[in-house]
């Protein structure tokens, strides 16, 4: 599988990402067997970067993805979490943590800190999980209503440790384009992790962070790129952003898929070799909760395309003419 350096701090990522958080029970339980097959299947496809986060399950799917890569020598992979949330125990709580997507036990609640201090206390506490004295790439998490602390306090902190070796790389992840390209823009960010803002549905970051992520050397891994699962298989019960999908774009998907039927090409094949198409793009990350599904991912990400698929879509008007497409980023 190819391969790209991570930016200023070279750190390789490669074509397709995992992200942990099917691992780490989102939705619907996984067992730990699941987990580590997961992860396998993902090493065995060439995948070699993989992301987490204290989020993601109560810190389950670190534990679990830091059990699981073990075994594999530290320095054939690259590991990537996130900071900005601090997991606080609550003792004697019942329930589960549904409401936040994770069939886990409510053991902790989750407090967002951008502070330097707790950047430096979210590290530690992923690093025992992780099983590890070092991560590969940080990314901060969601600084949506922390963004001015987040670039005076945690980015800051995330340098110092930087220079100290506990942390390689720096990143910021989230669910919006404009923020991160301030962070291009204003900071030396080694990789950006944007979800759900450059696939066949949305491409709000070809406006703003990819142009700027391309001018200044800067990658982007793309998480989302089946907008939550309507990419991937378009139903009136999909999600579009974890929410229930409007009619327009379940029509606009759907319109998408008979296009694609037409090549013989599945629409989550296509959805994939869209996103890794831009060139400030680095890889996609793709959420796998079984083997099976990474597994079909890099067999779809391996599997040739009629040019012709590129330009029907754009010729029904269900993609812009403006956006780099495989057909073309191959020549």
């Amino acid at each position: 599988m190819r391969t790209r350096s991570g930016g200023r701090a070279g750190v390789p990522l490669t074509r397709l990402l995992l992200g942990a958080a099917g691992i780490g029970n989102l939705y619907a339980p996984v067992t730990d067997e699941q987990a580590a097959a997961t992860v396998d299947a993902a090493w065995d496809a060439g995948v070699r970067a993989f992301d987490t986060a204290p989020h993601y399950g109560l810190g389950l799917s670190e534990r679990r993805l830091g059990a699981a890569l073990r075994h594999r020598p530290r320095d054939t992979y690259t590991l990537s979490t996130k900071v900005g949330r601090l997991l606080v125990p609550t003792p004697g709580a019942t329930g589960d943590d549904l409401a936040n997507g994770f069939a886990v036990p409510a053991t902790h609640r989750r407090v967002f800190d951008f502070g330097a201090d707790g950047v430096r206390r979210s590290i530690e506490a992923s690093l025992r999980r992780l099983g590890t004295d070092h991560i590969d790439i940080v990314h901060l998490h969601d600084p949506d209503d922390h963004v001015e602390q987040a670039l005076t306090e945690a980015y800051p902190a995330l340098e110092r440790l930087r220079g100290e070796g506990v942390v390689r790389a720096i990143g910021v992840g989230m669910n919006q384009s404009a923020v991160p390209a301030r962070f291009v823009r204003e900071t030396d960010v080694d990789v950006v992790l944007v979800a759900g803002r450059y696939t066949l549905l949305d491409q709000t970051a070809h406006t703003d962070l990819l142009p700027e992520a391309h001018r200044r050397g800067v990658p982007v891994v793309l998480g989302g790129v089946f907008n939550s699962g309507l990419l991937a298989a378009p139903t009136p019960r999909s999600t579009y952003d974890y929410t229930p999908v409007p009619p327009p774009l379940l029509r606009r998907a759907l319109r998408m898929q008979e296009v694609c039927a037409r090549h013989g090409v599945p629409l989550r094949a296509a959805a994939v070799r869209f996103a890794l198409a831009h060139p400030a793009v680095a890889g996609a990350l793709i959420g796998a909760r079984d083997a099976a599904e990474i597994t079909d991912a890099a067999d779809r990400l391996a599997a040739p395309l009629p040019g012709e698929l590129w330009r029907d879509l754009r010729s029904e008007g269900l993609l812009p003419g403006d956006v780099p497409v495989p057909a073309e980023a191959d020549r």
